[in-house]
């Protein structure tokens, strides 16, 4: 019975009833998830730490799967190198082909096999075992079966040294005949073992930077020095903050191009001491024309916000974003200036919005 006569025979609209069985299989896919988690324990750890030694080695862990679980055993090494553990996926019917060659005595094997007993995954498990080459095995957990001993267990998982199972995703033949719940669960357990792996080895967000230059995510992760136009002591000049307004204006203007704030900073000890903006400008204009011939220090904007030069630019964006600044100060260690970022750096790297 297709979708439309079933949803007649319930009363829904077609529609509706594509929703609900949307609706079902998310569900299905969240508990699969969620069942590995049980699971976890001493088989996990082990293969963390099997990666770690194998990274430390200068190994590569080499990824290897067939069909949905070789797409997804692609997705898991992609991860693993972004990471900072070297990865390539290695298609088991061509290993036997001349990509053996690609193993080494320090690498280390992950093996994604659904049911455990795909033949190419299987053979290629078996020339590794006798090379003493470790496998991680993902796959389903075997039946209940009390008295069948360790036969139960499958062909691939007798081979490795460590399996991790993603449990018997009973609801999956009910719902599909292809691959859902298993790849959806072995991909998350993948991913869970590679950033568990990473962070074992001590990687850091700038080793991240490092390796995805590009796209916002790689820009998110850049210096933010990387973006300053405006630098102290090249186009940007701090005034005192105990200056008249009007002499603190006209020091700023000899600077060759003029950004939307004034960085003040204290005599003597040339710390940042607050800013003066454009809007600050025009407030106190309105308000108090005779302004012009006072402190800038009774006018500015005490304690603004700041960045530190060791600061990323997804720093400056989540400033940006949750307290609306369009002109953040960049401080070194003794927070003296050393910029100005301006959020206009920032739209015209497209990671915030005009």
């Amino acid at each position: 019975m297709d979708a439309p006569t079933r949803a007649r025979d319930l009363g829904l609209s077609a529609e509706h009833d594509e929703l609900a069985f949307a609706a079902r299989i998310l569900a299905a896919q969240s508990r699969a998830v969620a069942d590995i988690v049980p699971r976890l324990g001493q088989p996990f750890e082990q293969a963390v730490a099997l990666l770690e030694r194998c990274a430390r080695a200068h190994g590569t862990v080499l990824v290897t799967g067939l069909g949905k679980s070789g797409l997804i055993g692609a997705k898991i090494s992609a991860t693993l190198a972004s990471l900072g553990i070297p990865s390539h996926f290695v298609h088991p019917a061509e290993a036997a082909h001349g990509d053996l060659g690609r193993f080494r005595a320090s690498d280390a094997c992950l093996a994604l096999s659904s049911s455990g007993e795909t033949d190419e995954v299987v053979n290629l498990a078996s020339i590794l075992k006798q090379d003493d080459i470790p496998i991680i095995a993902i796959t389903r957990s075997p039946p209940d079966q009390p008295q069948a001993g360790p036969r139960a267990r499958s062909s691939l998982a007798r081979l490795a040294a460590v399996t991790l199972e993603i449990g018997r995703l009973d609801e999956e033949a009910a719902i599909s005949p292809a691959p859902t719940l298993s790849t959806t669960a072995s991909l998350a357990l993948g991913d869970a073992l590679a950033l568990c792996a990473s962070r074992r080895l001590g990687f850091t967000a700038s080793d991240f930077a490092k390796r995805h230059p590009g796209g916002a995510l790689g820009g998110l992760l850049r210096p933010v020095m990387e973006a300053l136009r405006f630098k102290v002591g090249k186009n940007l000049a701090p005034a005192f903050d105990d200056l008249p307004l009007g002499e603190a204006l006209r020091m700023a203007e000899t600077s060759v191009r003029r950004p939307g704030a004034l960085l003040l900073v204290r005599r003597g000890t040339g710390v940042l001491s607050g800013i003066f903006t454009d809007a600050d400008l025009r407030r106190t204009v309105l308000e108090d024309p005779a302004a012009m011939a006072k402190p800038v220090s009774g006018v500015m904007t005490h304690n603004p916000g700041t960045l530190r030069d060791t600061d990323l630019l997804r720093d400056a964006v989540r400033m940006v974003r949750e307290h609306r600044r369009d002109e953040i100060p960049v401080v070194d260690d003794a927070g003296r200036p050393v910029g100005l970022l301006d959020v206009q750096d920032l739209v015209a790297m497209r990671l915030v919005q005009d």
